[in-house]
């Protein structure tokens, strides 16, 4: 596994680009005797025994458009790209458990593979959805494992109800009037209304919501088309919010689009809002959670079944929206790359949890899709 899991880090492709990535996925599944569907994603069914209840379990594939500063001997090979977030690792401890379940099943019923593109954009789950994957290969639960940097080598974490917050992305346009920066009354300076709104967001969180509603409003981008001795007549404000829950995720955009007009309209100028969910708040159901817990306590992992909610946003969502489902972290480690945070040049996913996660895995289909007795 960690051979792989290498090759997968040295060949990293970018979300709906996984075509080298999906090849190698498809010919593994394959040559375990599985029966691989490929379209969007790839998918892989593996029966057994006699009965008709059916599991999913999935990960995802793509990398991220980071320059990798790595000094290990696996380092990226394509420019600028890199899996800074461990889905390399997601991929093989799915494949280690397709391959253990594939020579030794002890299970009854159909587990689903489902290697998903574009977790990153948010947008993969829901290709994989609309292209029909459920429909044509329906589950009764959905599962999904993601590494966590910082949690101990092998802790299982996880909650039910909601584990990772939604992601919505805005867009502020403001239009004003430039001018020369020696006579600012001619004009209405865009980057001094741009600024008011700035700090008048951050009244969202610390006004107009609940203390403890977890919500995160970042402006992370202040574009203008002003010059050293122009003063700007337009400028852009782009950002992120996270929510954990649908009611502050709108109620939040209600009170951004009620600031930014009302500055506008005390500076006289115009603005243009555009708030846009790209991911939902990620859900996990009763039966499935529980289940990942006694899967974990099982394997005789350290197990939080009470985690705090994430603040990161994760395409799975749209998975466990339509499935009752689970997603789980995976303790990386604490220390050097492993202990680095998700999305730095400088992490690396742990190999040392690459046979706890698809031990798990192989635990929890056979939790869930148990032998019929006299089988």
């Amino acid at each position: 596994m960690s051979a792989l899991r290498h090759e997968f880090h040295r060949f990293p492709e970018l979300g709906f680009q996984e075509d080298r990535t999906k090849a190698k996925v498809a010919s593994l599944l394959r040559d375990m005797g599985l029966e691989v569907h490929e379209g969007v994603g790839v998918v892989g069914i593996l029966r057994a025994g006699t009965g008709n209840r059916a599991i999913g379990l999935r990960a995802d594939m793509d990398a991220l458009p980071i320059s990798e500063a790595s000094a290990h001997d696996y380092v990226s090979q394509t420019p600028s790209v890199m899996h800074a977030c461990g889905h390399d690792g997601h991929m093989t401890m799915l494949l280690g458990a397709a391959k253990a379940l594939s020579e030794s099943p002890e299970f009854d019923g159909t587990v689903v593979f489902i290697f998903q593109p574009n977790e990153e954009h948010g947008l993969g789950a829901k290709a994989m959805i609309d292209e029909g994957v459920l429909a044509r290969f329906p589950v009764e639960e959905v599962y999904a494992i993601h590494n966590l940097p910082g949690a101990p080598v092998g802790q299982v974490l996880t909650r039910p109800g909601q584990i990772c917050s939604s992601e919505s992305l805005f867009e502020i346009a403001i239009t004003g009037q430039g001018g020369h920066a020696s006579m600012p009354q001619a004009g209405r300076d865009a980057i001094t209304i741009g600024a008011e709104i700035v700090q008048a967001l951050q009244t969202i969180v610390s006004r107009k919501l609940a203390p403890g509603a977890g919500v995160v409003v970042s402006v992370t981008e202040f574009l203008t088309d002003g010059q050293r001795n122009v003063l700007p007549g337009h400028a852009t404000l782009k950002g992120d919010v996270r929510a954990r829950s649908p009611e502050d995720r709108i109620a939040v955009e209600g009170f951004m689009r009620q600031i930014a007009n009302g500055i506008a309209q005390a500076h006289g100028v115009s603005v243009d809002v555009s708030y846009n969910a790209e991911f939902i708040e990620t859900m996990n159901a009763k039966g499935p959670t529980e289940a990942v817990v006694r899967a974990a306590m099982s394997a005789g992992l350290e197990t939080i079944s009470n985690c705090q909610p994430m603040s990161f946003s994760e395409d799975f969502a749209h998975f466990s929206a339509a499935v009752p489902g689970c997603f789980l972290m995976l303790g990386n480690g604490e220390v050097g790359p492993h202990g680095q945070p998700l999305h730095s040049d400088n992490y690396d996913f742990n190999d040392a949890i690459l046979p706890i996660g698809a031990a798990f895995w192989t635990t929890l289909v056979r939790d869930r899709l148990p032998e019929q007795e006299g089988y």
